[in-house]
């Protein structure tokens, strides 16, 4: 169940064994977490971290007339919020979109991961990953086209999920309905439909049920704007550094 979670960090940084031996025994058997049900809430005291072993939830807020803006998806090998324990309450909350298994990792289990040089490297990374997402999603809310939003939001989506080894070449399964859509970009569930049937309409995507399948992936990612650099994987940029060696 640790697949996931090693091919996201080894995205990042390339790690020794004695690292992934460490991973393996502090992170341990998950959870299960039922589809819709709460993994924490906004307000709560925060003393453990959470990892996503398998399935998809997202991050939330909800407003004081009862709206909700999904400010981040968690897939496969995602922290969620890695150094939370910080702070002294939650400031927003997460939930499952589909069932999932997770693993409750306390303060002292996080710090004895970042004590191992490379192993602390790819978890800082991958926490800087994921406010390079959020600025991202900033600026595909506050300036693309409603199409473009929704193309972005799948070529992200594709680009992640590929990672952690649980997507197709050119499709995924999409864990998110329309509402979860609409909620993600501003858009009324409406107007997340009409993009849908407008990339359709374009042959950027096929739409079966769930399943979504890029024809031309390289095509949709023209079309959305999207430059997948700012995940930081290690595909999209120069060899990673490697350890520097001890001086005797």
């Amino acid at each position: 169940m640790l697949d996931a979670m090693l091919a996201k960090l080894e995205a990042l940084q390339p790690l020794p064994e004695e690292d992934k031996k460490l991973l393996h025994a502090i992170v341990g058997k998950g959870r299960p977490i039922k589809a819709g049900d709460p993994i924490t809430l906004e307000g709560e005291q925060y003393k453990l971290v959470h990892v996503m072993l398998s399935g998809h939830a997202c991050r939330y807020k909800i407003l004081a007339d009862g709206k909700r803006q999904i400010i981040g998806y968690l897939v496969p090998g995602d922290f969620c919020d890695l150094f939370g324990f910080l702070l002294d309450r939650m400031d927003h909350s997460i939930s499952a979109l589909t069932p999932c298994e997770i693993v409750e990792l306390t303060e002292d289990d996080v710090l004895m991961l970042t004590a191992r040089p490379m192993l602390a490297r790819a978890l800082w990374w991958s926490n800087l990953v994921d406010s390079a997402i959020l600025r991202e999603w900033l600026v595909n809310v506050g300036r693309r086209t409603p199409d473009k939003r929704i193309a972005h939001i799948l070529c992200e989506l594709l680009v992640r999920l590929q990672t952690v080894g649980v997507a197709r070449s050119n499709g995924f399964r999409l864990a998110l309905s329309q509402a979860d859509l609409g909620d993600t970009v501003g858009l009324t569930t409406v107007s997340v439909n009409r993009a849908l049937q407008r990339l359709r309409r374009s042959r950027l995507i096929v739409q079966t049920s769930r399943e979504i399948t890029i024809p031309d992936v390289s095509a949709l990612m023209a079309f959305a704007d999207f430059d997948p650099s700012y995940l930081h994987f290690r595909q999209d940029r120069d060899e990673p550094l490697q350890p520097r060696q001890e001086i005797a």
